[in-house]
């Protein structure tokens, strides 16, 4: 059901002048009629009578008629809103992955790996507006889904990503971020960015992490760096048994902090820490505000009048009053 509003409300203060026209009415009820001293009123008893007690009710009328105008004053109306959302300049943003055997270290509930495609899930249905591809990367990398508005993809390839020998292990964060580069270089958006999450230090690939940002940055990417893990040690994985199940062991956290930290500075981005869940989240929430789309809002308003029928009503009731006055209420002195 659609509201009722009204464009000048303000009418209705003029509602307090009917009291004082009631007022005014009952003090001079007397002063209308003439008055004449007879003997009898036996011969004005009858239809004169009815005629007489019924005339009141002519300033019952007028008080409706002007109650009509006063709504009709204030403009009562109904209104449909529709709204039209745009992205008027969207942000293109690949997610980096580290996707090494140390991602199943279990600092983070139920692992490191496990922690992140939850957040980055959540990052990902944050972000409507804009287009978003996946990175996977440990020795080698390679584009898991490439930079796409498609969210029901994008969310498909995180929950599929996890540890395997498809990739040899090892951590390449050069790879991972040059990939991430390839997929966003002729990329037309307003805004380009990389989140490069890794969980240690740089001893695989053929391309440096130093070299990597360079290219990034002249290409204008943006490239955000989160560390993965505590401080500290850490249950790691170091084997496994055969039965087929991975072996853990506590084991030195080991991240070159400082390298991640060059990359973010070279490229205007930003470096963050996660050493637990809460934290890993709050960083995407972080980025998620730093990196807006703008969107323009237009909304469209489409208005019914319904003022008209007080306006009708009211010229009626003014019609039949003057037509009562003058014909049947008519005063014979």
């Amino acid at each position: 059901m659609k509201d009722i509003t009204f464009l000048n409300p303000e009418f209705f203060f003029l509602f307090l002048l009917l009291p004082l026209l009631i007022g005014w009415q009952y003090w001079k009820r007397k002063q209308q009629y003439a008055t004449l001293k007879i003997s009898s009123v036996k011969g004005f008893k009858g239809a004169n009578s009815l005629i007489a007690k019924l005339k009141p009710y002519l300033f019952v009328l007028r008080l409706i008629t002007l109650s009509s105008l006063i709504i009709a004053l204030a403009r009562p109306r109904t209104v449909d809103i529709s709204n039209e959302t745009k992205s008027t300049k969207g942000i293109d943003i690949v997610m980096s992955i580290d996707v090494s055997s140390s991602m199943l270290a279990k600092d983070l509930q139920p692992n490191r790996l496990e922690a992140l495609k939850k957040v980055a899930k959540s990052f990902v249905e944050n972000r409507p507006n804009d287009r978003i591809g996946i990175v996977v990367y440990a020795a080698e990398a390679y584009t898991k889904t490439p930079v796409t508005s498609d969210k029901a993809i994008v969310l498909d390839a995180i929950e599929s990503i996890k540890y395997d020998n498809v990739i040899n292990d090892g951590t390449g964060i050069g790879m991972g971020l040059t990939t991430a580069v390839n997929r966003l270089k002729e990329s037309k958006a307003k805004s380009k960015v990389i989140l490069l999450l890794t969980d240690g230090v740089n001893n695989s690939g053929f391309i440096e992490p130093e070299t990597a940002s360079e290219i990034a940055r002249e290409y204008g990417i943006k490239v955000y760096t989160i560390a993965l893990g505590t401080n500290g040690k850490a249950l790691f994985p170091y084997a496994i048994s055969p039965a087929g199940e991975m072996l853990f062991r506590m084991m030195p956290v080991e991240i070159d902090e400082k390298l991640l930290k060059t990359i973010a500075k070279n490229t205007g981005g930003k470096y963050f820490r996660a050493t637990n869940n809460d934290k890993l989240k709050s960083i995407y929430e972080s980025i998620d505000k730093l990196e807006k789309s703008e969107i323009k809002e237009l909304k469209f308003y489409d208005y019914d009048e319904k003022y008209r029928p007080f306006v009708w009503i009211a010229g009626i009731l003014l019609l039949l009053e003057i037509v009562l006055r003058k014909t049947i209420f008519r005063s014979f002195i």
